[in-house]
């Protein structure tokens, strides 16, 4: 292991057990007498159980397990929410050190004889104020890893089209993103999710990139239940960040190569055209709209393998045109200004951080201040952007008030 991981991975503990001091201190005064062991206890365990379900995860991609086990899923999950109701009820104490302190060695300097000054009715009140808000994200973390990650919902979106031909009119366009198969622990609920696809009786099934978090096996569990969606037209996708195995060491070129032709194998079996930087006509009553898909393209660093000149090769520019784009910021910086008007843009990859407020009239996720189209439906010069916040969820093994989703689209003519 680099000099530099174990450098980074003990300043993680050094920081975790500094936290749990402070916890204790904010926690000891409240805590009667019956509890006063077990919580004395509780508190460094939830660190060693987050440290220990870290290591057991780097054993497992090492053995070559790169598929999660809930009970892992389920540790990881609690043991972040607990960090967080820690960090609520350290913070306060955390901060005033950091500023007494100081204070306390100045006048100790020049004074000789100074002392500590506590307020005592104040801290008792910040105790109890930080002790009832850290119970939040604790209750948070619980729902968003037992049952958020698999409260899955469908958007149906009208969408009114200026250059739709008419032929067109009432297709039923279904997209899904972001699967990250390498997360899941519950293959049942999963295949409830996916069958709210078919049930959408869709003519086109579009998914928008990251199959998987690393590795090509990861698929293998789901490619029986992704060959059972169903589309006339077709299904169709690209590939996301995730797919190209950049987050995760390979022993060798070939043996990444290797990795991204089982990928391409797997899309095959699902029964999925993947769309590596092409375009393809979709016909319907003798009228045509071109689909085109690209690549991964982020800003860095996220790779940046979407050509769009080689994706939009003799197409014809007069049609109607749907891209696939894992990444918004890739409408944002290069498909809205590229010569080739695309009507509308499917994108992914922002999950809506897994955590917000999606409710009509308000969205909101800490995601915003990293993406300007993070979620939903946007609309400028005729040129439609939907991102979807997805259907898997990865790093943190839950989802709060971001619920999974997918999304069907009904095309209308505007004429």
């Amino acid at each position: 292991m680099s000099y530099r991981y174990i450098i980074a991975f003990s300043v993680i503990i050094g920081i975790l057990v500094l936290l749990d001091i402070y916890t204790w201190r904010g926690i000891k005064k409240t805590v009667s007498k019956n509890f006063f062991l077990f919580f004395k206890w509780f508190i460094p365990s939830t660190t060693f159980l987050f440290i220990l379900g870290f290591a057991v995860n780097v054993y497992r991609g090492d053995q070559g397990i790169h598929n999660a086990h809930y009970l892992l899923n389920i540790t990881t999950g609690f043991t972040f929410g607990v960090f967080l109701a820690k960090l609520i009820i350290a913070a306060p104490f955390l901060i005033e050190d950091v500023f007494r302190y100081p204070i306390f060695v100045y006048n100790r300097l020049k004074t000789k004889k100074a002392e500590k000054v506590y307020l005592p009715s104040r801290r008792k009140f910040v105790r109890n104020i930080s002790l009832s808000l850290a119970a939040i994200p604790l209750a948070g973390t619980i729902y968003a890893i037992t049952r958020g990650k698999y409260n899955y919902e469908v958007k149906n979106i009208p969408l009114r089209l200026k250059n739709l031909p008419k032929s067109f009119e009432g297709l039923k366009v279904l997209q899904f993103s972001d699967f990250h198969a390498g997360s899941f622990d519950d293959y049942k609920a999963v295949e409830f999710g996916l069958s709210l696809i078919n049930k959408q009786k869709p003519d086109v099934v579009l998914f928008t990139g990251d199959l998987v978090n690393n590795r090509a096996v990861e698929s293998d569990p789901f490619i029986d239940m992704l060959s059972r969606i169903e589309a006339p037209i077709g299904k169709f996708a690209i590939l996301g960040n995730h797919d190209y195995g950049e987050y995760m060491p390979f022993e060798s070129e070939e043996e990444k190569q290797e990795n991204s032709r089982l990928l391409e194998k797997a899309f095959e079996k699902s029964g999925f055209h993947l769309m590596l930087n092409e375009n393809v006509q979709l016909e319907r009553n003798g009228e045509i709209i071109n689909l085109i898909g690209v690549e991964n393209w982020g800003k860095p660093p996220f790779p940046q393998f979407g050509d769009l000149d080689r994706a939009t090769k003799g197409i014809d520019q007069s049609k109607f045109n749907i891209l696939l784009s894992h990444d918004p910021d890739h409408w944002e910086y290069e498909a809205r200004q590229y010569p080739v008007h695309f009507d509308l843009t499917l994108s992914g990859h922002t999950h809506g951080a897994q955590f917000g407020v999606d409710i009509p009239g308000w969205q909101w996720s800490p995601v915003k201040y990293r993406y300007k189209r993070w979620l939903g439906l946007y609309k400028e010069d005729d040129q439609y952007l939907y991102v979807s916040k997805g259907f898997g969820f990865l790093g943190f093994p839950g989802r709060i008030g971001m619920s999974p989703e997918v999304v069907c689209f009904e095309f209308e003519s505007m004429g």
